[in-house]
C-alpha cells in the first residue's frame, strides 16, 4: 500500500471506521486514539467502568487490521512467565528450549492489568520499552508493529496493584472511557439482546506491512518549530514548583505529545500538526504523568484540572 495523496488518507481512515463501526457503538474518541496508538506505535492504558467495549474494541481494531492477537487476563496468580514464556528441560536430547509466551503478539491486550502483582507488571515493563523479551539468557525481538492495550477497572480496589508510575509513562496515553449515551445504548440494545451473538463479517483493511508504512508517513508529517516550542513550554510548565504537582511529567510526555499529535493530524487528513492538535491530545498524554500532591487530593484538584490550568496559562503559537 502506497500512500500517496490526502484522498488516499481519508479512504485508509474512512474505510477502518467504516468496519469498527460493524461492531462498536459510540465510542469514537477511544476508537480514534486506539488507531492513533496503533499506527504511530503508542501503548495505552484503557480506564473505565465494566462494560464499555475497551476489550471488544480492542480485538475488533486488531481484526480490521490484519494483526495478530492476544489476550492476557491479568490475575493475583500470574507469574512472569505466564505473559513471556519460559525454558523447558526437553528429557529426549537433555537440552532446554524456549517456550514462547503471548507477549509474541502484534497487538497485546492485558486485561485488567492492575489485578496483577507488580512482579507480573514489570514483565511487561522490557516488551513496551525495548520492544524485546529477555528469557534466561536469551533476548528475543519482539514482533512489528507492537502494541500493549492494558485495562483496568476503576472502582474496585480490594485485590488490586496499583500501576508503578514508571510503568504508567511507558503508555504513550490513558484514556477515561465514558458512558454510552441513550441514543447509543438502544442501539447496543438492539444489536446484542437478539438470540445468539451478533457478529458481522469484518473486513481486513490492513496487514502489518501497511502498518509499518503508515508509521513512517505519520513520522513525516510537518510540525513547525512554533508548535514544537508549544509543547516544550506545556511540558515545561508541569514541572514548575507548585502545591498541587508532586512531580511534573517527564521527557516521554514531550515525545509522545507530537508523536499523538502527528497521528491526529492524519486521521484528520492532513500532512500538518496545528496547535488544536496537541490541545486535544494533552489530556490522555499527561494526565497519568502528573502526580498530584496530598494537598491536591485533600482540595479535590485532579490531574484533568491541573491540564486545564496550564493550557489556559501557555500562550498558542
Amino acid at each position: 500500500m502506497e500512500i500517496t495523496s490526502l484522498s488516499d488518507k481519508e479512504q485508509i481512515i474512512y474505510l477502518l471506521r467504516e468496519e469498527v463501526n460493524k461492531v462498536i457503538v459510540g465510542q469514537d474518541y477511544m476508537i480514534d486514539r486506539i488507531l492513533i496508538g496503533l499506527m504511530t506505535g503508542g501503548h495505552i492504558l484503557l480506564e473505565g467502568v465494566p462494560g464499555l467495549a475497551k476489550s471488544l474494541a480492542a480485538s475488533t481494531i486488531a481484526k480490521v487490521s490484519g494483526v495478530d492477537y492476544k489476550r492476557i487476563q491479568f490475575t493475583p496468580d500470574l507469574l512472569p512467565a505466564d505473559i513471556l514464556g519460559t525454558e523447558i528441560y526437553n528429557q529426549k536430547n537433555g537440552e532446554f528450549v524456549i517456550k514462547k509466551g503471548p507477549i509474541f503478539s502484534n497487538l497485546i491486550l492485558a486485561d485488567e492489568i492492575n489485578r496483577a502483582p507488580a512482579k507480573v507488571q514489570s514483565a511487561l515493563l522490557e516488551a513496551m520499552q525495548e520492544k524485546q523479551v529477555t528469557i534466561g539468557d536469551t533476548t528475543y525481538k519482539l514482533e512489528r508493529p507492537f502494541l500493549v492495550i492494558a485495562t483496568q477497572n476503576p472502582l474496585e480496589e480490594q485485590g488490586t496493584y496499583p500501576l508503578p508510575e514508571a510503568q504508567q509513562d511507558r503508555f504513550m496515553m490513558k484514556l477515561k472511557i465514558k458512558y454510552p449515551n441513550r441514543s447509543e445504548e438502544s442501539q447496543i440494545i438492539d444489536r446484542f439482546s437478539m438470540e445468539g451473538y451478533y457478529q458481522p463479517n469484518l473486513r481486513k483493511i490492513l496487514s502489518c506491512r501497511d502498518i509499518l508504512e503508515l508509521r513512517q508517513n505519520i513520522n513525516n508529517i510537518y510540525i513547525d518549530e512554533n508548535v514544537k516550542n508549544y509543547v516544550l513550554d506545556i511540558v515545561l510548565k508541569s514541572r514548575e514548583k507548585s502545591r498541587y504537582i508532586a512531580c511534573g511529567a517527564s521527557p516521554r510526555a514531550s515525545i509522545n505529545l507530537i508523536k499523538s499529535a502527528k497521528g491526529r493530524a492524519f486521521l484528520e487528513g492532513r500532512d500538518y500538526v496545528v496547535p488544536d492538535d496537541i490541545k486535544s491530545m494533552a489530556f490522555d498524554v499527561l494526565r497519568h504523568r502528573i502526580l498530584l500532591s496530598y494537598e491536591a487530593e485533600a482540595d479535590n484538584v485532579t490531574s484533568e484540572d491541573i491540564i486545564t490550568a496550564i493550557l489556559e496559562q501557555v500562550n498558542l503559537p
